[in-house]
């Protein structure tokens, strides 16, 4: 990574040269100040331990944006020993470089799984398939994601209560949401009473703004919708992006719960082994260990207390299945035993969006990583103060969240996000890489255009009514499952990007963006042509091409109290019928919250740890 910044300074370096730039910042200060910074960093990285136990009180699967957080709150009882295992490697600093986030698609740092190959969606990816980047890594998808801190509407949350999951109100969750939070006091709209300081993990509102994203924002105004903190009393309106960042950098949960409590001795990690298997005792109701790999070696370790497993919506359901706890006629159709018949993998949910909606403008101030890597002093900028575009987390800086029915509605429940990016797949071969779009439909749609100026906009439906599956393709724990989102299996869904088409020419005919040249880049996808273009059935074939995951996937271990024969864990997230195992990440909600999900797990971890200590009588 060190490489890859010294790469993008000479590049910076040679190109203001010849173009005869006099005022040329001084880069070399700037690269030696970064290798310091990178040392420093590595410094603060919990070290990789030797086995030196074979049993611990706890054990927790994964150091994701979950289980880093469960790892912190457990190790606050000086008597718990705990041990973290991750599949991935440790994070380095420049990860946390927010416009790169995009380029960590392409690292080891990303378990690269693909849905299956459909006739419903993703037509225009390569052989079908939608890419599912997850975090593989120190701190998981929290190091992948594009920062974006969202929470959810208090419906969300009530519904979850509401369906017997005791302890999940709204009121109640939260309290978990500002435990971890410590919002910056430079962020604007603050609403009272719903953030703090002094939490662990850093909110910053986008440090950057460009002119185009200040266009969208001030179209939403001319339209009468209000600017707002989308985090505070009303989830209806726009905003530019809080995001989990601190001085311009990405704060993911490996850096915001683990490097602060490296020194802890009753914390232990061991990073670059896969766990493989759930080990119980005689009677097969009692969760007593796990098995993990690493280096081409299979290891053992037991739990005095509780197994938790944070692997997150893909791998948790993956790993309850390889140790025989899921739907009873898969695992046997695979030659595993069945320890527990419960629904595993069901219920997998994802926000999904229209992918191709872009604008071509007159405004030069679109983002390009080419543009803006060539610029000495963009970089010099960044490096000195960590502003200026390259802290604009993957090229996206403003939202907006409609509920369809009653858009100006202060109380509306969003179904509907617009995501703003300022570029779009023609801006950067990585974006077009990272979400598979095929040659015929990119060289077709997105090639004419690699030289104007664009924007896009991500229409997203927010509460999904489609839900797909994760199933097992054999008992190999090294071989992906079979992923299957399912998505548009109900047609409402599709009325949600439709109406997110909508709301998105309804901006870009306001005054505003009429004053930089907007226009609907309006060539028809392959596969559409014969439909009318801009009818409401041409955005339907639109998006089963063009299928966009935002990475919310969840739901894959359902969360439900006793007598829910959909739930695989109960409201305090054990796992019904066996004792000792609980899982906390993403996989457990009921439904998807109607916001970007990365918050709401946090706020699992936060809640999870809590459940654990109250059960073990630790007076929090």
């Amino acid at each position: 990574m060190w490489n890859l910044c010294s790469i993008c300074i000479l590049f910076a370096a040679q190109s203001s040269l010849q173009e005869g730039v006099t005022d040329y910042p001084p880069l070399f200060e700037d690269s030696v100040n970064l290798l310091y910074d990178s040392v420093s960093y590595t410094r603060r990285q919990t070290r990789d331990e030797k086995p030196a136990l074979t049993e611990y009180d706890f054990i927790i699967v994964g150091a994701g944006s979950a289980g880093a957080v469960v790892a912190n709150r457990l190790t606050e009882v000086p008597l718990w020993s705990v041990l973290l295992i991750e599949a991935g490697e440790e994070e380095q600093y420049m990860m946390d470089v927010p416009l790169l986030a995009n380029m960590l698609q392409f690292t080891d740092a990303n378990w690269k799984y693909k849905t299956m190959p459909s006739s419903n969606y993703c037509l225009g990816h390569v052989n079908r398939q939608c890419n599912y980047p997850r975090g593989k890594v120190m701190g998981g998808s929290s190091v992948l994601n594009y920062m974006i801190y969202t929470r959810g509407h208090d419906n969300d949350f009530n519904a979850w209560a509401d369906a017997g999951n005791i302890g999940w109100s709204a009121k109640e969750t939260l309290r978990y949401f500002m435990k971890s939070e410590d919002i910056t006091e430079n962020t604007t709209l603050l609403d009272p009473g719903y953030h703090q300081r002094g939490g662990l993990l850093s909110i910053e509102e986008l440090p950057y703004k460009s002119s185009l994203a200040k266009s969208f924002i001030d179209a939403g105004r001319e339209l009468g919708h209000h600017v707002r903190d989308l985090n505070g009393k009303s989830q209806i309106g726009f905003n530019y992006h809080q995001l989990t960042m601190k001085n311009g950098l990405r704060h993911s949960t490996n850096v915001a719960f683990l490097h602060p409590i490296r020194k802890r001795k009753n914390l232990h990690v061991r990073k670059m082994s896969q766990v493989t298997r759930i080990l119980f005792d005689i009677t097969g109701l009692k969760a007593i260990g796990v098995e993990y790999y690493r280096k081409n070696k299979m290891y053992q370790v037991f739990a005095r207390k509780e197994v938790i497993i944070s692997s997150g919506a893909i791998n948790s359901p993956q790993l309850l299945m390889l140790s025989g706890i899921g739907p009873k006629n898969h695992l046997i159709s695979k030659g595993i035993e069945v320890v527990r018949d419960l629904p595993v993998g069901r219920n997998l949910m994802d926000h999904v969006a229209l992918g191709g909606l872009t604008f071509t403008v007159n405004d030069s101030n679109t983002i390009t990583r080419t543009k803006i890597l060539e610029n000495a002093n963009i970089i010099h900028e960044f490096l000195v103060s960590h502003t200026g575009p390259i802290s604009i987390p993957g090229g996206t800086e403003a939202l907006a969240l409609f509920d369809i029915k009653r858009p100006y509605d202060v109380r509306g429940h969003p179904d509907l996000e617009l995501l703003f990016l300022s570029g779009a797949l023609s801006s950067d071969e990585t974006l077009r890489r990272s979400f598979g779009i095929n040659d015929y439909t990119y060289n077709r749609v997105f090639k004419p255009i690699e030289k104007k100026n664009v924007f896009q906009i991500f229409p997203m439906v927010m509460r999904p009514k489609s839900k797909g599956w994760i199933e097992l393709k054999d008992r190999n724990p090294f071989r992906y499952p079979a992923i299957v989102p399912n998505y548009f299996s109900d047609k409402s869904d599709l009325e949600v990007i439709v109406a997110g088409v909508r709301e998105s020419q309804k901006l870009a005919n306001t005054s505003v963006m009429k004053r930089i040249g907007i226009k609907l880049w309006d060539t028809p996808i392959p596969g559409c042509e014969k439909i009318k273009f801009d009818s409401d059935d041409y955005w339907k074939c639109a998006v089963r091409h063009l299928t966009f995951t935002i990475y919310h996937l969840s739901g894959t271990c359902k969360m439900g109290p006793i007598g829910d024969s959909t739930a695989v864990v109960d409201p305090r997230l054990r796992v019904h019928g066996i004792r000792g195992l609980r899982v906390i990440d993403a996989s457990i909600m009921p439904e998807v919250v109607s916001a970007h999900t990365n918050a709401a797990v946090i706020m699992i971890g936060e809640k999870g740890a809590d459940l654990i200590k109250e059960d073990w009588g630790i007076i929090i």
